[in-house]
């Protein structure tokens, strides 16, 4: 299948959606629905905003009938049983190569916290090498290297490695440079040989060299097929460990965007792992929209946070849909060309045989995001640039809420 063919589902499968800012309708011929416009990347809507009452509504019901459905025709099936996140984490690398995490909502503050918890936690640098993240440019590899050895890396310097990725404004919020402060400051505890790598996996585009949208598009649609290469060549060749940090989508092990369609332009950065067949991956979905209840009601009485085995359980065997917003197109190919499928045609894929474990944060009201910072929204030179990239890629509508988000009129040029 030619690369061009599949274009517009890997357009979908490529732009980040963040929290409030920077929504953007699908290509032409996908449904408009305020909830399908989360399907656009690895990452999550937060939820805010995104889908209606009613979508939601109907999404609850679907997913009870769904699990009712699989308690009547598979007999065994058990309730899934909370785990302390940490401990389940740092122990799936004693058989595994690759632990690979979904952030849920890009900038949720739980998943955050977690993530701290966890690289802090003593275990961690006894069992693991390399953090390979979403969230940093691999032009920018250099100066991450420098930075978490400790070396003294001007901040105007080091910023570029979140702020020039392909995306436009989603990993500037501060949790993303604490996490790198943090693997830096792990890293004066450990010897040399256990100090921690971060691998930033987002393609190495030159924002000066984009010009127009397609140039943007060429890096944009290179996400999943870089990070994958970047973890053969710098972790499974060398006998190393890693902990992947990714939005939810690039870690799907057929992507739901093409109907779980093994087809050109709609790889994953975990479908191509498993083609390579050169690794044991263990893979963790973060639930943080839909609600969490309305897939299995006790999960309210869970610790927060906690962690659930999939294989076998209720939650195991409910379909993969039932754990994302409802209604979102899904494309085939249709004489030749990408179109959407209508409904009837959407397959049905155990949730199991996509994850391996869920990880609860709590119920969606108590998940809260990070924000722009004041020092960054009054910054002229930052606002320009965000700006300037985004209205260069016909985003207007997205400046504007950059804009709302900051809370001030558009900077002067």
């Amino acid at each position: 299948m030619s690369t061009m063919v599949m274009a517009r589902v890997a357009e979908i499968a490529a732009i980040v959606v963040l929290p409030a800012v920077l929504l953007r309708p699908l290509p032409t011929g996908a449904a408009q629905t305020p909830s399908t416009m989360v399907l656009r990347d690895g990452g999550r809507s937060n939820g805010a905003g995104l889908t209606t009452v009613a979508d939601a509504a109907r999404h609850a019901l679907a997913a009870m009938a769904l699990s009712a459905g699989a308690d009547s025709q598979v007999s065994g099936a058990t309730a899934p049983k909370p785990l302390d996140p940490v401990l389940a984490i740092t122990d799936a690398f004693e058989s595994h190569d690759i632990v690979a995490l979904d952030e849920g909502s890009h900038r949720n503050e739980q998943a955050h916290q977690l993530r701290l918890k966890l690289i802090r936690h003593p275990s961690f640098a006894r069992r693991v090498n390399d953090i390979v993240v979403e969230f940093g440019s691999a032009r920018y590899q250099d100066v991450m290297d420098r930075y978490v050895r400790g070396e003294n890396v001007p901040a105007d310097e080091l910023r570029h490695a979140w702020q020039d990725t392909t995306q436009f404004a989603v990993w500037d919020v501060p949790i993303y440079q604490d996490f790198f402060r943090a693997v830096r400051e792990i890293n004066t505890t450990l010897a040399a040989n256990r100090r921690l790598r971060v691998l930033l996996a987002d393609p190495p585009i030159d924002w000066a060299a984009v010009k127009t949208p397609a140039d943007h598009f060429t890096w944009l649609r290179a996400r999943d097929t870089h990070g994958a290469e970047l973890i053969q060549r710098e972790v499974l060749a060398k006998k190393r460990k890693a902990l992947l940090i990714f939005g939810g989508r690039h870690l799907q092990r057929k992507n739901i965007s093409a109907n779980y369609e093994s087809l050109d332009g709609a790889e994953t950065v975990i479908s191509i792992l498993h083609a390579a067949g050169a690794a044991k991956i263990f893979t963790i979905w973060t639930a943080t929209n839909p609600e969490p209840q309305s897939l299995q009601a006790d999960m309210s009485t869970w610790p927060v946070p906690s962690l659930a085995l999939l294989r076998g359980t209720r939650l195991g065997l409910l379909d993969f849909a039932a754990f994302l917003p409802p209604e979102e197109a899904r494309f085939g190919i249709v004489d030749g060309k990408p179109s959407p499928l209508p409904r009837d045609q959407f397959r049905v894929r155990p949730m199991q045989e996509q994850f391996d474990a869920l990880l609860y944060l709590g119920p969606l009201s108590t998940i809260t995001t990070a924000k722009l910072p004041a020092s960054l929204c009054a910054d002229a030179a930052y606002r320009q640039m965000r700006r300037g990239r985004m209205l260069l890629l016909n985003q207007k509508a997205q400046a504007d809420q950059l804009d709302r988000e900051c809370g001030t009129s558009p900077p002067a040029k």
